[in-house]
């Protein structure tokens, strides 16, 4: 898998993709993750990439040039396979665990980091931009946002996790909050665990455990519970 990034503070996003499971990942040749700075596709000497909004009214905008110029030599550089335009937006679709699945089965993935008030609306006529959002507050800027994208997305890729069972046990999988996990010592200054989880049982703990994702969705999130439940009867 490819993933650009466009972003015009690179420094935000080159750091923490060199740490953890998306550095394993790119030295596994797993991901392919490519930084682009907006501002070498900026023609004035200051390499300006934002200007004030038509019509008045505080905050700047991205300027289009610098913008398309840079998402046209992505496009230059195109290969075959299933691809997603995606600019992180405060005003785009939700972002969860359904769709990094769907990115994670990409060929390539091209992240435009909003900043400012957004971009010129007309580089949608140019390129298929998908506006997403990772949730209903507003961050300084979108190479947060990307990150949080590609965090999600590049753990589900084959080989990038230690324990491939792991991603599809996570929190978000068929609507359900994971359950409660204890680990060695068996009993922490009186404190013992569930008796279950020690049985051996593989049969009982599943159903221990699936019984505690449902509580917990039921409990913290009625929203995931009532599309968990949709799920089950559409089985």
């Amino acid at each position: 898998m490819i993933i650009d990034i466009v972003t015009a503070f690179p420094a935000m996003v080159s750091g923490p993709i060199q740490e953890s499971i998306i550095k394993r990942a790119m030295d596994k040749h797993l991901v392919d993750i490519r930084i682009h700075n907006l501002r070498h596709w900026t023609k004035d000497k200051h390499q300006t990439i934002d200007d004030a909004p038509y019509g008045g009214g505080a905050g700047m905008v991205y300027k289009v040039e610098p913008l398309y110029d840079c998402l046209q030599e992505i496009q230059a550089t195109d290969s075959p396979g299933a691809k997603e335009w995606i600019l992180t937006s405060p005003r785009g679709e939700l972002f969860d665990q359904p769709k990094a699945v769907k990115l994670s089965l990409l060929d390539r993935i091209i992240l435009i980091c909003g900043h400012y008030k957004g971009v010129d609306e007309r580089i949608k006529r140019f390129f298929p931009l998908q506006e997403v959002s990772i949730g209903d507050f507003v961050l300084s800027g979108g190479e947060l946002a990307a990150l949080v994208i590609v965090d999600a997305v590049v753990r589900l890729l084959p080989g990038a996790l230690h324990d491939a069972d792991s991603a599809f046990t996570d929190s978000f999988e068929d609507y359900l909050l994971d359950c409660d996990y204890f680990t060695r010592p068996e009993v922490f200054r009186g404190a013992g665990i569930p008796e279950v989880l020690s049985s051996g049982d593989h049969k009982k703990i599943a159903a221990w455990r699936l019984h505690q994702k449902e509580e917990i969705t039921k409990k913290r999130r009625p929203d995931l519970f009532r599309k968990y439940q949709k799920l089950q009867k559409s089985k």
